[in-house]
């Protein structure tokens, strides 16, 4: 195969948007419209007849590209990059993939990016034949990856459909009298950050994390970013906290929740609840999370809100029979189990992907 090059500006013609999300009158057609986040909704017109490349050009996400179908629209904070007879969509779409187009942002505030500046990223000249051949091989892969993806989705569905099976649509925000109040079946534990430029309060044995390590994906947190020694735990008398520990943040953002799996210690941006008898962790974890709204509802604060220990203490709960919340526990370890299979497959296919964009374009 050739390996000699075009540049981006040799084989697409770039052309832009002026639609307003806040203008779109989504579900009066059949034509779908995306926007940095995807698929918007659909409407009763479109702007490209054939399929093309959707790129993030200004705010979250600048410079990451989507291929879009034909018969459709992006908004404003997007950039259609339109193939020419030299190269195939899918073919321009993974030879971008292989680039690093963020890192033409040239915005402070707002992030934003030009075609002007990435138009001579190069890609390797190959004859449509052979690039059709190159697009079916990852054609394939990416479909398999959509595949594992949906189906850990539909694991999450499934968890939540059967919370709601046995415990009902539980809304914090509609309080029956028989619900008691956190402090009642659970201790609120916060956290603290030791002085960063003490080398000697950092790198130790202990595990420390944030808020930004727990993961939607991910309900148990196993490893930390970063580890303190028992000078950094003293130094701001930091509250161990055991395994089960029902981490929540409390800041920035509000309401993500994990579950420890290892004891460990946290930041100031977590109250984190230590379970008595009467609480499963999973029980609550899972209350919790289908609950980020009204928790983030809470927050107070002119700068920036959070919700205080004395707020969560004081947050009404119902709390079942300790067998049903064990019951309940049994089944989101068992889907944890397929799910954790899925994710062992995933990542390997996502390896494979990497591989075959290098091998092709790098």
């Amino acid at each position: 195969m050739s390996t000699d090059k075009w540049t981006l500006e040799e084989v697409c013609e770039k052309g832009s948007s002026s639609l307003m999300q806040k203008n779109l009158k989504l579900g009066t057609g059949a034509f779908p419209i995306y926007g940095a986040s995807g698929l918007l909704g659909f409407v009763d017109f479109y702007h490209r007849q054939e399929e093309y490349i959707g790129i993030v050009k200004d705010g979250a996400g600048v410079g990451r590209a989507m291929l879009l179908p034909a018969q459709s629209s992006c908004i404003g904070t997007m950039q259609y990059l339109i193939p020419n007879q030299n190269v195939t969509a899918h073919y321009l779409y993974y030879a971008i993939q292989n680039m690093n187009l963020a890192k033409y942002n040239t915005g402070a505030t707002i992030p934003h990016i030009y075609f002007r500046d990435y138009k001579r990223e190069s890609i390797p000249k190959r004859s449509i034949q052979e690039q059709e051949i190159i697009s079916e091989k990852i054609d394939k892969v990416e479909n398999i990856i959509k595949i594992k993806r949906e189906q850990l989705s539909h694991l999450d569905d499934l968890v939540k459909s059967q919370f709601i099976e046995m415990f009902g649509g539980y809304s914090l925000r509609d309080r029956k009298p028989d619900w008691v109040k956190i402090k009642a079946v659970a201790e609120v534990v916060g956290g603290s950050t030791p002085k960063t430029d003490r080398a000697e309060y950092w790198d130790g044995g202990f595990n420390w994390v944030t808020p930004a390590e727990l993961k939607e994906d991910d309900y148990i947190v196993t490893k930390t970013q970063r580890t303190l020694t028992e000078d950094g735990i003293n130094s701001c008398s930091l509250r161990r906290l055991p395994i089960g520990t029902v981490l929540l943040s409390s800041r920035a953002p509000i309401g993500k929740v994990a579950i420890a799996g290892i004891e460990m210690y946290c930041n100031q941006g977590f109250k984190n609840l230590i379970c008595s008898r009467e609480l499963n962790p999973l029980y609550i974890y899972a209350l919790l999370k289908y609950n980020s709204n009204y928790l983030n509802s809470l927050g107070r604060g002119a700068t920036f809100k959070e919700i205080s220990k004395s707020i969560v203490e004081n947050i009404y709960i119902p709390v079942p029979e300790i067998d049903r919340q064990n019951e309940f526990a049994r089944f989101v370890e068992q889907t944890d189990k397929s799910k954790f299979r899925i994710k062992q497959n995933l990542e390997k296919l996502e390896i494979l992907y990497k591989s075959l964009l290098q091998e092709y374009f790098g």
